[in-house]
């Protein structure tokens, strides 16, 4: 599958300090410490809908792990999937009358056009589920080999259990962690289960609906997302994996799940040594959800793409908030002032605004902190202009390598 075209990022002077962030399963901030090549993998959509402004925030937030990734001197290995086959995408297609594989490509296409209009770096590695069938029906073959799985009334399970680290990434009760499985997907008291919490890794084939033949001791059908995602991941990117991205609804099961298959084919812990998690984004003081019918959709709003991400960086990565139209307002005046104060012939002393921009980003991607070095700035250079004739362009290209802000 095609990642969207390649973004260009402005070069800047000296070099980057290193990534600290918060990681879900040991629950404070700590450093990122990648080898040369930083990898990391995001969960990507299922593509039956056009991009909101839920996944924007949360793609614009690993896009700035990207961003100071690169700018420390970083190679940067990142890898997200499609879900372009699922149960959401199906019902999607049949409640609208088109082919499940039309809804999958055309919502995949106007995701790439959002991203691009956005200014995020393209993953080096775009994999649809789909195209990985081969690949993940052989992780369920190595799991049923390893004697981790079950079947219930054909279908394969994989039993959570099997991996002794399980719970690890989430700290759920069992309680809580089969509440969030019946809502997020799951199926706990599907009857013949040995554990409500063990989860589905290869349904077979049902009337009418999609189904692959592996070729092998499976039989047709289509695999769970969560193996879909501990697959890709390994086969890309190998074990121990830098960070493992998205949603804080991605926190259980999918990230738990995935992480407990990934041991238990490896033999090695940990899946990722950072577990990072975005918050989700509002509307009217309800989550924005497909189910709810509640989404502001990316296309739809009709503004400047970089007002847009102005908006949805002036909120912490990690906090959950609820989307305004002052939000988008707010954005607009502040791009309009930045625009002007880079436009002068001259300005305050540049570098102590790529300084903490650096700064802020490292700190658990600060963004809104960041936002308010450059608010300054641009504040000064409009009431007092300043001796720096190099100024301007050096906080424009900073804004943009490091912002994704084009100014």
């Amino acid at each position: 599958m095609q990642p969207w075209p390649p973004v260009p990022v402005p070069d800047l002077p000296g070099t980057g300090e290193a990534l600290r962030l918060h990681d879900t399963a040991a629950g404070e901030v700590r450093p990122t410490a990648p080898g040369p090549t930083a990898r990391m993998y995001v969960c990507g959509i299922t593509p039956y809908d056009a991009t909101h402004v839920g996944h924007a925030a949360t793609y614009v937030a690993f896009d700035l792990v990207h961003r100071v990734w690169r700018d420390a001197g970083l190679d940067v290995h990142y890898v997200q999937n499609v879900t372009d086959v699922d149960d959401p995408l199906l019902e999607r297609a049949l409640r609208d009358g088109v082919d499940w594989r039309e809804l999958a490509d055309r919502e995949t296409d106007l995701f790439r056009e959002d991203m691009t209009s956005l200014r995020v770096l393209p993953p080096r590695d775009l994999v649809g589920a789909v195209e990985s069938m081969p690949l993940i029906a052989r992780a369920v073959e190595s799991l049923r080999a390893i004697g981790s799985t079950y079947e219930v009334d054909g279908d394969v399970y994989f039993a959570v259990h099997s991996d002794p680290r399980f719970g690890g990434v989430a700290h759920l009760d069992d309680d809580t962690m089969a509440a969030l499985s019946a809502e997020r997907g799951g199926d706990p008291d599907r009857p013949g289960k040995k554990h409500p919490l063990d989860c589905l890794l290869w349904a077979s084939a049902r009337p009418g609906e999609p189904s692959w033949d592996p070729g092998s001791s499976l039989p047709p059908g289509r695999p769970g997302w969560h193996v879909e995602c501990a697959a890709i991941a390994l086969e890309h990117l190998g074990n121990g994996i830098d960070v493992q991205g998205g949603g804080n609804d991605l926190v259980f099961p999918h990230h738990e799940m995935s992480a407990s298959e990934a041991h238990v084919l490896t033999g090695e812990w940990p899946f990722a040594r950072h577990y990072v998690h975005a918050g989700m984004v509002g509307l009217d003081g309800k989550k924005m959800s497909k189910s709810r019918g509640n989404l502001v959709f990316v296309a739809a709003l009709h503004h400047d793409p970089m007002a847009v991400r102005l908006a949805l960086l002036a909120h912490h990565y990690r906090s959950s908030w609820g989307w305004t139209a002052q939000d988008l307002a707010d954005a607009e005046r502040r791009l309009g002032r930045w625009r002007d104060a880079v436009s002068r012939p001259a300005g305050p002393p540049g570098d102590v605004v790529l300084e903490s921009l650096r700064r802020h980003l490292a700190d658990d991607l600060d963004a809104p902190s960041a936002l308010a070095v450059v608010d300054r700035w641009a504040a000064d250079a409009s009431s007092s202009g300043g001796r720096d004739g190099g100024a301007p362009a050096l906080v424009s290209r900073a804004v943009d390598a490091l912002l994704g802000v084009q100014l």
